[in-house]
């Protein structure tokens, strides 16, 4: 065999096993999506509801809650970014950070000192590799959270939310994370959380419903204070869901696209492998013609 044969069999070989193993890959995302899709499911109803509780008891009272109320020149914002874990899964966590740093330069743009928080290593690698500072980073559970995951995250962050500014507080919290749309499109979206946004009840007066009065006992800022650290947990929580799935989509779009260009490779090295074949045996009959012919020709002189 060849020099040139044995190169491309060695790479066939190669290309095979990275094929199996994105394969396995693709396999194991696909299988993990539709866990993640139902999790997205069944917590977003309850984020929705406990976001139209909060909004309700925002709007039906007088209080000024420090968490549903605006500052009159917010000068600190907190960025909560999600990204992954792990990697291979294309352009999933540069795009989210991509997300971030165009919402950081349209804080800083209104004036505002930016405080990053980061879930995730792929995150904490980007900000600690610039040698940029983090307020605070989680990671090790990207691809599958759980509630308390989001619990242990959203803690420090009302915290912050209810200090004041000069004491390290922050008057507005922003999360970026990736939204799972479908199975092909996830797109990265930057939201406030705090304070809260009374949108939604603008849109239902709108549309001329009546909102309910509601009595607090013992006040409205008692409630909002017991309401409003299940509101922050459950959207971090509903976006952990939302970007494992999107995360998970992601990579399995990615290892495809890598088996099929290592298929197209298998096929183009075969290819060049039966080329390079074809001229090792052809010019192993050239040779064994031109050497019989040497020979017939020493023979037929010897007979002279």
């Amino acid at each position: 065999m060849g020099a040139q044969l044995r190169v491309y069999k060695r790479r066939i070989r190669s290309v095979t096993a990275t094929k199996k193993i994105t394969k396995a890959m693709e396999m194991i995302a696909a299988s993990r999506i539709v866990k993640a899709q139902r999790q997205v499911a069944a917590s977003t109803p309850y984020a929705t509801e406990l976001t139209r509780a909060v909004t309700a008891v925002a709007t039906g009272s007088t209080t000024k809650h420090p968490l549903t109320t605006e500052a009159d020149a917010p000068a600190r914002a907190a960025i909560l970014l999600i990204t992954s874990d792990r990697g291979l899964a294309g352009g999933y966590s540069a795009n989210a950070i991509k997300a971030a740093e165009r919402l950081t330069e349209r804080l800083r743009g209104e004036g505002k000192e930016v405080v990053t928080y980061v879930i995730g290593r792929k995150g904490v690698a980007y900000y600690g590799f610039r040698e940029r500072k983090v307020a605070d980073s989680w990671t090790g559970f990207t691809d599958s959270p759980t509630y308390a995951d989001a619990k242990r995250a959203a803690a420090p962050l009302i915290e912050v939310v209810t200090q004041e500014t000069a004491e390290g507080g922050v008057d507005e919290l922003h999360i970026v994370f990736t939204e799972f749309v479908s199975m092909m499109t996830q797109n990265p979206v930057d939201n406030r959380m705090l304070p809260l946004s009374l949108d939604m009840t603008k849109t239902e007066e709108g549309k001329g419903e009546i909102l309910p009065l509601f009595d607090f006992e013992p006040s409205a800022e008692d409630v909002l204070d017991a309401l409003l650290p299940r509101y922050v947990e459950s959207r971090i929580y509903n976006a952990l869901l939302q970007a494992a799935a999107s995360e998970h989509a992601a990579r399995r779009r990615a290892m495809k696209s890598a088996t099929d260009n290592a298929g197209d490779l298998i096929k183009s090295l075969s290819r060049l492998a039966n080329a390079a074949r074809q001229a090792e045996i052809t010019q192993e009959i050239s040779e064994i013609v031109g050497g019989a012919s040497a020979l017939a020709d020493a023979t037929a002189g010897s007979d002279k």
